[in-house]
């Protein structure tokens, strides 16, 4: 997965920037820095120069430049759609109203707290811990995520069928790992958390029209069950092997590990046919879970129910809420400096709740059916190129090879956008109500993931809009993805060179490729299920390799006092790698042999690389790089970059780089 979005649109200022005879932007070019000692700089640093972080963002990026436009053009969209009109279609009326809705601050500021009123008087008016808990099954409902997570998921054993899925969960930080460090940074920001909660309880007493409010008592009732949550929570590393998360028990065996909550009635409640079996993703947490409400007192437990229903619905209630909320979420944790305009944030919550109804008009405007064709041909090539890879990979044995092979015949891949748009028919949107448009499409989304038990895999569902800059690859559907949003500059550009296209959409396609074959992939089998395909042999000198990869990447620091976890961005950094080897293969096998002339004063091989290079230019601040290293899979472009390279001989070949260069690796790593 890349974690990005942009235009689809060639907007006029990605043009300039692309105006170059290759494709390559000139201008984004540092000439005073050596590729071979920093090729990232080289290739982005006028770029990072001249683009300094917005205000209203933690990060900016090409990426970023580039949503800014696809917000235009999904914002023009939605104000079109927002024009009350006999003339509206079905789908034109949902989003249209919706995106009102949430437009109208004055609406929502005259409703107070009385949206949420109903949530709160479940909790508060709970006589005994058993009736408190009896509230959770409408909680989960309403998207309020406390003590744990329940849905639907793939049987990752089985991926012909659904099963219920009970998981840890119930904490308000970004991760486990901020509640149970003991750094001075840490215990610092788990401070500013707390004035958070705090000031989020003094905010719902002046709502209330209470004169005092308890708040310093509830937020330190909040940090004890969310430390306690968090202690007996897996680590994200930990999660990333799919066995330590699949653990199939009776419904009886649930509730032994946890007889202080009433499973079998959370489980009628909730909504689903009655059920013997079920994944308990992590008994150990089920177990402590029990401990957790026998330790906590009934106060206690209340509001820190309370807590997650103010945390789960900011967004939807006043003003102040909103600002609270971004005081911590955005300033603290990702030193961005202002709110986005609401807009904005309007036009993204219509997308998060009706994506594929904004998706289809979205299409209509942006989406180039050569570049799906052109997508088509690249996967076509990858996948040819990946098979070559596996015949040549001297480490395995013929016998692995084989199931490697199988499973590569059986990857499908998905471009654009769905078949079939999902129908949103039976969701209500009522323009004035935002609270109530973003409940009734919550129920209607949990409504579709229950649907699901005991039905096989869709593998023509979607997981992301078709606006979304960004790809990913399935394990259970075995298959890649790439929105439509991804399929037009940087990544793929018609009027750019092959080279720059192999090196900036080519290589994306390789990566999700790749990530059938990483340290989480490489466990699932061609038809979606977990299974151990591979000699024990092969299966260590696999383990090695991404061994070597996970050490050299837990070596880069993007921020003083803080290194990556290599174990952590594994499967991201094999996939760059991986995908970045595929696509060069299918440039060099384009070309044939032919060298052809310079453009820009660059080769061919020198652009593929620069087309790699400058679509990662980018700039964060330090909350967001501390908060990044800590929480999230993917590296920082800078080792997206220079990481990747340094690895690769065709690079040093490429910028005629020597031993004793930074960017050359005297121990390179390589997997794929």
């Amino acid at each position: 997965m890349l974690s990005a979005r942009l235009c689809l649109l060639l907007i006029p200022s990605v043009a300039a920037a692309q105006s170059s005879s290759s494709g390559i932007d000139l201008k984004a070019i540092d000439p005073g820095v050596s590729a071979c000692d920093n090729f990232y700089q080289y290739a982005c640093g006028t770029w990072r120069k001249n683009n300094p972080i917005p205000a209203d963002r933690a990060r900016w990026s090409r990426f970023a430049e580039l949503q800014e436009r696809n917000l235009a053009i999904e914002h023009e969209i939605l104000e079109k759609a927002a024009v009350v009109s006999p003339a509206r279609t079905a789908v034109e009326q949902k989003i249209g109203d919706y995106y009102a809705s949430c437009m109208d601050q004055a609406a929502i500021d005259a409703k107070g707290v009385k949206p949420i009123e109903p949530m709160l008087t479940l909790i508060t008016g709970a006589s005994s811990k058993q009736e408190l808990l009896n509230s959770v099954v409408r909680l989960h409902q309403q998207g309020v995520r406390v003590l744990f997570s329940f849905g639907v998921r793939p049987d990752a054993k089985n991926a012909s069928n659904q099963i219920a899925s009970v998981d840890q969960g119930g904490i308000g930080l970004p991760d486990r790992d901020y509640y149970t460090k003991t750094d001075p940074r840490s215990a610092a920001l788990r401070t500013k958390y707390e004035q958070h909660v705090r000031a989020m309880f003094d905010l719902l007493a002046k709502a209330e029209g209470r004169p005092e409010a308890k708040s310093a008592a509830e937020e330190k009732a909040v940090m004890n069950v969310e430390t306690a949550l968090a202690n007996a929570s897996l680590t994200r590393v930990q999660r990333r092997n799919p066995d330590n998360t699949y653990h199939i028990m009776t419904v009886d065996a649930l509730a032994a590990l946890d007889p202080d909550f009433t499973w079998k009635q959370y489980l009628t409640s909730v909504g689903i046919p009655p059920i013997k079996t079920l994944n308990v993703s992590v008994p150990e947490f089920m177990k402590s879970l029990n401990a957790v409400i026998d330790n906590t007192s009934l106060d206690d437990l209340k509001a820190y129910f309370v807590w997650h229903v103010l945390s789960a619905n900011a967004d939807l209630l006043t003003k102040a809420f909103q600002e609270e909320e971004f005081n911590f979420t955005g300033k603290t944790l990702s030193g961005t400096k202002e709110m986005q305009p609401r807009w904005k944030r309007c036009v993204e919550s219509t997308d998060r709740a009706l994506g594929e109804a904004l998706g289809q008009k979205f299409v209509e405007v942006a989406f180039s059916g050569p570049s799906k064709t052109k997508a088509l041909q690249l996967v076509g090539e990858i996948e040819k190129e990946m098979a070559q890879d596996i015949k040549n990979a001297a480490w395995m044995t013929p016998a692995t090879k084989d199931q490697a092979y199988t499973k590569l015949q059986l990857v499908s891949n998905k471009i654009g956008y769905p078949d079939k748009w999902r129908d949103y028919g039976s969701v209500s949107v009522v323009r004035g109500d935002y609270f109530g448009d973003s409940k009734r499409v919550r129920e209607f989304d949990l409504r579709r993931n229950l649907d699901k038990l005991g039905k096989p895999v869709d593998k023509s569902e979607w997981g992301m809009t078709p606006p979304t800059v960004n790809a990913y690859y399935s394990p259970p559907q075995n298959n890649i993805n790439f929105p439509a949003g991804i399929l037009q500059p940087p990544f793929y550009n018609p009027k750019a060179d092959d080279a720059v296209n192999y090196g900036a959409i080519g290589v994306v396609i390789g990566h999700e490729l790749t990530h059938g074959f990483d340290d989480q992939g490489r466990r699932f089998d061609g038809n979606g299920n977990l299974r151990d395909w591979w000699t024990a042999e092969d299966g260590k000198n696999f383990e090695t390799r991404a061994g070597c990869i996970a050490q050299e990447y837990s070596s880069f620091s993007p921020v003083e006092g803080v290194n990556l976890n290599g174990r952590l961005t594994l499967g991201e950094n094999s996939a760059d790698n991986g995908g970045i080897h595929l696509a060069y293969m299918a440039l060099m096998d384009s070309l044939g042999g032919k060298v052809l002339p310079k453009k820009d004063g660059f080769t061919q091989q020198q652009e593929f690389f620069l087309g790699y290079a400058q679509i990662w230019c980018e700039n964060r601040t330090e909350e967001a790089s501390r908060m990044a290293a800590q929480t999230d899979p993917h590296s920082p472009g800078e080792f997206r970059v220079n990481g990747v390279l340094r690895n690769l001989p065709e690079f040093r070949e490429a910028f005629s780089c020597k031993v004793g260069d930074k960017m050359i690796s005297t121990d390179p790593c390589r997997v794929w």
